[in-house]
């Protein structure tokens, strides 16, 4: 019996501390409700925080506090927290309601095609709930803005792709043009140049040739200053001829009669 004694004693122990934490999460959701509608949402917020601690699994305290934080404008964890209120609840109306503001949390983001599915599945567990059915309507036509934006976006993007491989291909064009009429001046004036050079040698040439008949014409000027022997007939070469010769024959009597006279008048030295 002493054994059955304290098993029933724990028993009622846990069965105590379980209502008690029962009573202690509503009453954090009260404090806390009465804080939201005086606007304190921060207070809120901390008492929701706390019934959710001591009640992970609480549709109420998930739902209210994911209001106290879609009022905070944090979408992103509202959104979370109405989410867990929908699949913790087991009450239809509240599970709808819970769609119903993820979707208006999609719509502040401007998730809209996120927001039409949440209203749709909020209207699938209530379909009475027409703010439920005036939002659905109004986020599909958002969404159809949206979609149309995109594509008016995407179009504009595809333009301004087009404009500029254009421009950037006009560009390529004209700076290829360019260079050619660069290439083309370049092989133009090399081309004058080498004009020039060659007329200029030509003229050198030219003017060398002249320099060099010039020359030739006074070296035979000079030649032509110069005396020139005269042409004798044959008849003078012959007298001219005989001249010598008889000058040669006088000279040559001359010279013997010289040595005779010397070797007449020389002494023998001989004694006889």
């Amino acid at each position: 019996m002493k054994d059955y004694r304290i098993i029933l004693l724990m028993f009622l122990t846990l069965f105590y501390i379980s209502t008690a934490m029962s009573q202690s999460e509503k009453n954090r959701v009260r404090k806390g409700n009465k804080e939201y509608k005086e606007g304190n949402l921060q207070e809120a917020e901390k008492e929701y925080r706390k019934a959710l601690v001591e009640k992970p699994v609480y549709d109420i305290g998930s739902f209210n506090l994911g209001d106290a934080m879609y009022q905070q404008e944090n979408y992103e964890e509202s959104g979370k927290l109405f989410t867990d209120a929908a699949k913790s609840t087991k009450d239809p109306e509240t599970a709808s309601d819970a769609l119903y503001n993820l979707g208006n949390t999609f719509m502040q983001q401007q998730k809209y095609q996120e927001s039409v599915n949440a209203y749709k599945q909020s209207l699938r567990v209530n379909p009475d709930n027409m703010d439920a059915k005036y939002n659905l309507e109004y986020a599909r036509k958002k969404l159809k803005q949206q979609q149309q934006q995109q594509q008016q976006n995407q179009q504009n993007k595809d333009n301004k792709d087009q404009q500029d491989k254009k421009d950037k291909k006009d560009q390529q064009d004209q700076q290829d043009k360019k260079d050619q009429n660069k290439d083309k001046k370049d092989q133009k004036d090399q081309q004058q140049n080498k004009d020039q050079q060659d007329k200029k040698d030509q003229q050198d040439k030219k003017d060398q040739q002249n320099q060099n008949q010039k020359d030739k014409d006074k070296g035979d000027q000079q030649q032509q200053q110069q005396p020139q022997p005269q042409k004798i007939s044959k008849q003078d070469a012959q007298r001219m001829l005989e001249a010598l010769k008889n000058d040669e024959k006088k000279t040559l009597q001359k010279l013997q009669k010289q040595k005779a006279q010397a070797v007449k008048g020389k002494k023998s030295d001989i004694d006889w």
